[in-house]
């Protein structure tokens, strides 16, 4: 402690030197950081092994229209890819309800056409419902999700899992069971 006194100059300093050394906030940062991480190898790892990330791309860039849905918090995530997908391909519509309308996009599949659904726990009924109709009328159907027995992969052609146990205080997106209230 008299080395630690020495080497800082003002009392104000010492002062926060000991204080950051028991501060709650500073174990709870190393300790959501370590979960963190470990999160982050777990997926990679999971997503490395996974051959749905290899033939979901495939499918994605051989379709004639690539649309992209996501509700809930899930829609944050269809539609940060429904802009990098739009990058490099043409044809890339997120199914926003405003723009783009479920409804519309249901009234002309095509087998040539793909949906994308972003679909974590809290299941959204409406991108259950969506997925489940798309199939229905012949399109594609990609499913990425937190469990490979989420609600929208029973309508999937590939369900790409996403394993997370995230330190978020959020259902979405962790893995966990799958809801029985989507």
């Amino acid at each position: 402690m008299t080395e630690a006194n020495e080497a800082l100059t003002s009392p104000e300093d010492r002062y926060a030197a000991r204080l950051q050394k028991r501060s709650s906030s500073s174990v709870l940062r190393a300790r959501i950081v370590e979960s963190e991480k470990k999160n982050l190898a777990e997926t990679f790892a999971h997503l490395g092994e996974d051959d749905a990330l290899v033939r979901a791309p495939a499918r994605i860039v051989a379709a004639r229209r690539r649309y992209v849905l996501g509700a809930g918090k899930s829609f944050a995530y269809a539609t940060l890819f429904a802009w990098d997908l739009s990058a490099g391909l043409s044809q890339v519509l997120l199914i926003d309800e405003a723009a783009v309308r479920s409804i519309d996009v249901l009234s002309d599949v095509r087998p040539t056409d793909v949906l994308v659904v972003f679909s974590f726990r809290r299941y959204q009924r409406q991108s259950v419902l969506v997925a489940e109709r798309f199939a229905e009328a012949g399109g594609t159907v990609i499913a990425v999700t937190d469990s490979p027995d989420a609600p929208v992969a029973a309508f999937a052609t590939e369900t790409v899992t996403v394993p997370t146990s995230s330190a978020s205080y959020a259902d979405s997106p962790r893995r966990s069971p799958p809801s029985s209230t989507w």
